[in-house]
């Protein structure tokens, strides 16, 4: 299954700051913590809490946040299905970098474990 043109364009325009706190909402419904949360992000972005804050404060486009990441040499082994999409199948670079995020926010809200949820190739 394929995004379309549509889909990822619209995905690119999304703020980070508006998603932001429904990730830190579903975390924290199920147990887990927002340093947990920013584990995380940090693991697959590279940024620190400082440049998070940064980009929230700044309204940064998802285009803008990804475009600014130094994205984890092991994101190519997050796989599996978020939001109806296979992400091993998506073609569109920026829209595979924000289902990874999906989908690690996901496990981490499933209760995964996180030497599982931060992949080693």
């Amino acid at each position: 299954m394929n995004t379309s043109p549509e889909h990822d364009a619209r995905m690119a325009k999304m703020t980070f700051a508006s998603v932001y706190p429904h990730y830190v909402n579903k975390v924290e419904r199920k147990g887990r913590t927002k340093a947990e949360l920013h584990q995380v992000i940090t693991w697959l972005t590279g940024f620190d809490d400082q440049k998070l804050q940064e980009l929230i404060s700044q309204k940064a486009t998802f285009e803008t946040f990804f475009g600014a990441a130094n994205l984890n040499p092991n994101a190519h082994l997050i796989t599996g299905a978020i939001c109806g999409y296979r992400i091993e199948e998506i073609e569109t670079p920026l829209t595979k970098q924000v289902r990874y995020l999906d989908k690690l926010v996901d496990e981490l809200a499933k209760g995964r474990k996180m030497e599982k949820i931060l992949r080693e190739s």
